[in-house]
């Protein structure tokens, strides 16, 4: 589901606060105007000092894409990549040509450009590795925004909490008001704690985890086009390819988004014809 982040990060939200109002604490407890500040304006600003502007600037696209990524279609990759080398069993690579201004997928596209250009397949597979590379470097730079900011951000909390401890110290002849004092004090370290452990470090691992989806894809694309340009049956083309697909996607019905089996099923038939 594209939105779990998002419905994970309420529900963890809605269970926290909802414990504390069960516990019978007033809403009003946890607006503390300036812990607020402290923690949002500390931790933005030293997370922009740790990875520079123009990755802080990107923190909306990643909570975007955190929120609400597609999911990687490997069997519908699977499928496309068999029908390539059906064609190309038939016609040769060169007939490929017609396909490619049709491929959605742009690291596809280029395996396939590079293939029916003649390119030798050691330096296919180098220039795409390189891609993979590249792409993985950008996303360690997104997901580590986050990382920095879930670090950060307790951090900023406990500095809260010791500057209002200090101002309680500084009224201590006004016993009746260090109860209430330390309790606003406390909440810089709770939202501090919360905002990291609830918002922060859960996004970063998300994005982590569609990083990994995507390496997945785009190596399973790789192995694909190779085995395209080596001229393997279509069958063994999808048999290697199905390892990709996790085993809950390889058996769904034509038209699901992972029927990886199908492909194997189609290459099949396509050489018994």
């Amino acid at each position: 589901m594209k939105a779990a982040t998002a419905i994970g990060i309420v529900v963890a939200a809605v269970g926290i606060l909802g414990s504390a109002f069960m516990e019978g604490l007033s809403p009003t407890a946890f607006i503390n105007i300036p812990a607020i500040v402290i923690i949002m304006a500390g931790t933005g600003g030293v997370t922009m000092a740790a990875v520079g502007m123009e990755r802080f600037k990107a923190i909306p696209a990643l909570y975007k894409r955190a929120f609400s990524a597609e999911p990687q279609e490997l069997g519908a990759k699977v499928r496309e990549i068999v029908a390539y080398a059906e064609r190309a069993r038939r016609e040769g690579l060169l007939a490929l040509e017609d396909e490619i201004a049709g491929v959605e997928d742009e690291f596809m596209r280029k395996g396939l450009q590079l293939v029916v250009d003649g390119t030798d397949p050691g330096l296919v597979r180098e220039v795409l590795d390189a891609e993979i590379d590249a792409m993985h470097a950008r996303h360690k730079a997104g997901w580590g925004v986050f990382e920095k900011a879930g670090g950060f951000a307790p951090t900023m909390g406990i500095i809260g909490t010791v500057m209002g401890l200090v101002h309680v110290l500084q009224n201590l002849a006004a016993p009746e008001t260090l109860g209430p004092s330390i309790s606003a004090a406390f909440i810089a370290t709770l939202i501090g704690v919360g905002s990291a452990n609830v918002v922060f470090l859960p996004v970063a691992n998300r994005l982590k985890a569609l990083s990994e989806e995507e390496l997945d894809g785009r190596t399973l694309v790789v192995e694909g086009i190779l085995a395209i340009q080596s001229g393997d049956n279509p069958r063994v083309v999808a048999e290697k390819l199905i390892s990709f697909v996790p085993p809950a996607e390889r058996d769904l019905d034509e038209g699901d988004s992972g029927p990886a089996l199908q492909a194997v099923d189609g290459g099949a038939e396509a050489q018994a014809a």
